[in-house]
């Protein structure tokens, strides 16, 4: 794929305003597609478009190379978004500039609309020590209530959900077949968004979190293996729940990356691997100077770990400055809490088939808990979507990291069997 002739394409960033929950919020989605319309390629008559969230607390760059594959390699139309408040609109790079934590005591926020920022003096710094052997120190900023950065994050999961949903109006209306991919964190988001847009066919799952329900459940699966290998006792769910707030701001730093690459060693190289240390700490801190100019904070634990108090608060504090009545609140709680699982009844879009797929050094998605959790909890669904899973030989987590001899990782194999799925018949319910 990599040696085949690109096409060409045009690369385009569209940042446009919606108005939700009554506030004002700025999206941004970058559009790539083939400068001549006529060979983006069809599924049942209409041409194929590609949905795309990055993960973790990133912003679209961390998937431009992946979307400008897609476009220049298949020919598939690829609207890339920023989740609401990451894109960075004071440079025309959208390069945030510093570091997330600064020497003053301040922190890196969201801008969730143009020419608005949040003042120091709106939240309270905490460091979180509860999740230390797998995070290091978490620093979050938690907002002090009746600030906008209160109201912002309360508001937030019902911003995100209608920014999708006008991203695709605006680039991928009904004239379209379109598939849906969410890396990691923004898979939560994409299997929410394929039953809310009637013209998604498929969802593209390769290291893709699926919806905060399954998800909550595959981490505790994931996390009583870890505690099997150590000797200790599985925990129950109600143990294992986490209890994310919905006004904490997470942070990220270095750390970030050290939580991925250490694992991916291990996983790799065994405890060899510790015997370059030295080594391993300067590549983290290398690979912290390329990414920090993206994002790099964090706010959506509520909805892709199902913490459905955090979400129900949030609601409430929202319906409250809306100044709602009480069947209206209820309605709003209710389609928060709507955001963590599949919509059900036979009124309601099925899920659409989803097409997993996971790396051979995956750090969050090993193969165990596809058979042990995530297919049969899709199974048990109503109607139940098809699905299939593959395993890769080769990648991590970041499936676009170079490795030998791949230097886009085992991205190009994932596309050509995306594409080969299309073309077969996999998505045609």
């Amino acid at each position: 794929m990599l040696g085949s002739p690109a096409i060409p394409i045009v690369e385009n960033e569209d940042v446009f305003r919606i108005e939700s929950v009554g506030m004002d919020w700025d999206i941004g989605v970058m559009v790539y597609e083939p400068e001549d319309s006529d060979r983006i390629p069809v599924h049942n008559g209409s041409p194929i478009g590609l949905f795309l969230l990055h993960g973790g607390s990133n912003d679209f760059r961390a998937t431009e190379g992946f979307a400008r594959l897609i476009a220049s390699r298949l020919g598939y139309k690829v609207v890339s978004m920023t989740y609401p408040g990451r894109l960075y609109l004071g440079a025309a790079d959208r390069r945030w500039p510093g570091e997330t934590i600064r020497e003053d005591g301040s922190v890196r926020t969201p801008i969730w609309v143009e020419g608005e920022f949040i003042d120091r003096d709106q939240y309270e710094l905490h460091e979180d020590l509860s999740l230390r052997s797998r995070y290091g120190v978490r620093v979050v900023a938690r907002a002090r209530p009746g600030t906008v950065f209160y109201n912002r994050l309360a508001g937030w999961p019902a911003a995100f959900e209608d920014g999708m949903k006008q991203a695709c109006l605006r680039h991928l209306g009904g004239e379209f077949s379109v598939f849906v991919h969410g890396h990691s964190t923004g898979g939560p988001f994409v299997s929410m968004l394929s039953q809310r847009v009637e013209n998604i066919r498929g969802v593209l799952a390769v290291e893709n979190s699926p919806f905060g329900y399954i998800q909550e459940q595959a981490r505790l699966f994931t996390g009583n293996m870890e505690r099997r290998d150590q000797g200790l006792p599985d925990k129950t769910l109600e143990e294992s729940r986490r209890e994310d707030r919905f006004d904490d701001l997470s942070i990220r730093t270095w750390r970030e990356e050290a939580r991925y690459l250490g694992p991916e060693v291990a996983m790799k190289e065994g405890g060899q691997g510790l015997m370059r240390l030295p080594q391993l700490i300067e590549e983290v801190f290398e690979s912290w100077a390329k990414v920090k100019t993206q994002a790099n904070f964090k706010c959506e634990y509520p909805v892709t770990r199902n913490v459905r108090s955090s979400l129900e608060l949030a609601a409430r504090v929202t319906a409250e400055r809306l100044s709602l009545s009480e069947v209206d609140t209820e309605q709003l709680v209710a389609r928060y809490l709507g955001m963590t699982a599949e919509l059900r009844g036979s009124e309601v879009k099925p899920v659409p088939p989803t097409l997993f797929g996971i790396t051979e050094s995956s750090r969050d998605h090993p193969v165990e808990v596809y058979k042990e959790v995530i297919l049969p909890m899709y199974g048990a669904m109503s109607p139940a979507p098809r699905v299939a899973l593959t395993q890769f030989g080769a990648g991590v987590h970041d499936y676009t990291k170079r490795e030998p001899d791949l230097p886009m990782g085992v991205a190009p194999a994932v596309v050509s069997q995306w594409d080969e799925a299309i073309a077969e018949g996999f998505f045609d319910v």
